[in-house]
């Protein structure tokens, strides 16, 4: 597959003529190839969307719903087709994207299609002497930089709020995984997107996520991918006074009471671990238990994580590939790093190599880990990929600590079926998202986003369009 930069409502490659490799995660094979683009492609598609904002911003409401509503139904016309280029591209099993992956990118545009009609502004009367009323209005040329874990399911989140406010877009999906983003931009010529609206940058985050970073004509930046590269963004585009949402690493405690539903919480633990390989910003990697069901639950899990299937994704496993050469090798990195730790290794712990044409892919089975103290690095860090561990707790406070104690706040689990446990202890856990006797549950209108080091700012309904826009205060006197 030859991928191509959509810009000013074209598809063209790189103006420096370069390319880069992409590659098959399951086979470790070069399958096509992308666009090595720079400055000069984002000055490009930047002035691009400048020209564009001013008739797309005056474009009735309506209108702009149509568009995201025609677009929608185009994906879910090609889904199949989708769900088979996200499998390939990122290495998850098909099925995971039929189900998950391209669903979402479909309802996501839907939901701010509809989202954009019903956003209201507020107006306050002032002591009978005026009126005060709050505009919104988009912001202008918006930068979208989007990861590779969930390709085209986290693009749209960023786009589609972006397009419906108003905005016109600079968006660059992950070099890792452009298959499903170049086949959008093809759509969006299909639906009859105009010229410059939307524009997709490909190549490498140095090069193209840095200039747009520091474009002075894209006055906000919506990020979602590493803490590290979260960091790089706002050092470059805070002294520029850029609007910044930044939805960054995690590193999620499970924690699982004795009066859990066992059941439940068992399956659950099993699919929030591995789930997409554990490449999901959202996976539960710490699992704190309550120390009388400890063993009972570490044996039973154990045994659920060494039946997992592991293999070709486009045979619907339950594990596909990781998604490049590099997070593989940081992967195996950290599961060396728990043994050298002291972690006692349960199942798991090494590279896979199946059979016939995913005998050279980038597989890793299913890690489990325990005996491990919270400070160690393993328990620090965000791994990423499809590695666990467990700590037993003896005390709802010692829960508490224990999860808290972490760098990042962006997601946490809490298993017990007492309501006023659950309802005490979502209230102390510092993380932006705290699932009750579930996992992954989302509502598109709540607000998503983390604490302390997974990120800066909220998505998702109306934060997202308040994100995209600015807010205008009027106030008149009577």
């Amino acid at each position: 597959m030859e991928i191509l930069n959509y810009i000013d409502g074209r598809l063209q490659p790189a103006r420096s003529g370069q390319w880069l490799n992409n590659y098959e995660p399951a086979t470790a094979q070069v399958y096509g190839r992308l666009p090595d683009s720079d400055a000069a492609d984002v000055e490009a598609a930047t002035a691009a969307a400048y020209q564009a904002f001013p008739a797309w911003s005056a474009t009735p409401v309506s209108e702009r719903a149509r568009l995201l509503n025609r677009l929608a139904d185009l994906l879910e016309r090609d889904l199949d087709v989708l769900a088979a280029a996200e499998s390939r591209d990122q290495g998850k099993p098909v099925a995971l994207a039929r189900r998950m992956d391209i669903p979402r990118a479909i309802d996501n545009f839907r939901f701010f299609a509809s989202g954009i009609q019903h956003f209201a502004s507020e107006a306050h009367t002032t002591d009978g002497t005026a009126i005060n009323y709050t505009l919104r209005q988009p912001l202008g040329v918006v930068g979208c930089i989007s990861p590779w874990n969930l390709p085209l399911y986290l693009f749209s989140w960023k786009i589609a709020p972006a397009l419906a406010a108003g905005n016109t877009v600079v968006a660059k999906p992950s070099e890792i995984t452009p298959a499903t983003a170049f086949l959008l931009a093809r759509l969006c010529m299909e639906a009859g997107f105009p010229a410059g609206v939307l524009n997709i940058v490909f190549g490498l985050g140095p090069k193209v996520g840095q200039a747009m970073s520091e474009h002075p004509r894209i006055p906000a930046i919506s990020f979602t991918g590493g803490t590290v590269t979260g960091a790089t963004i706002a050092r470059t585009a805070a002294p520029l006074f850029k609007k910044l949402s930044l939805e960054l690493g995690g590193k999620n405690p499970n924690i699982i009471f004795a009066d859990a539903d066992y059941d439940k919480a068992l399956a659950s633990a099993v699919r929030s671990s591995f789930t997409n390989q554990g490449e999901i910003c959202l996976c539960g990697s710490r699992l704190l238990i309550e120390r009388s069901i400890y063993d009972r639950f570490r044996d039973d899990f154990v045994d659920a994580v060494a039946r997992l299937s592991l293999g070709d994704p486009a045979t619907d496993p339950d594990l596909g590939a990781i998604a490049s050469e590099a997070h593989y090798r940081k992967v195996l990195h950290y599961i060396d790093l728990a043994q050298q730790e002291g972690g006692k290794l349960l199942t798991g712990g090494h590279a896979v190599f199946p059979e016939g044409r995913c005998a050279s892919g980038w597989f890793i089975a299913p890690t489990v880990f325990e005996n491990l103290p919270n400070h160690c690095r393993t328990n620090q860090e965000e791994i990423f990929g499809p590695v666990v561990t467990l700590i037993p707790f003896d005390t709802e406070e010692e829960a508490l600590a224990l999860a808290n104690d972490t760098v990042y706040g962006l997601a946490a689990q809490l298993w017990t079926e007492n309501l006023s446990r659950s309802q005490r202890l979502s209230a102390r856990l510092k993380f932006g998202i705290v699932w009750v006797n579930c996992w992954l549950l989302r509502d598109l209108r709540t607000p998503f986003g983390g604490a302390k080091a997974s990120g800066v700012g909220r998505e998702g309904g109306w934060d997202a369009l308040k994100f995209f826009t600015e807010p205008t205060n009027v106030c008149i006197r009577y």
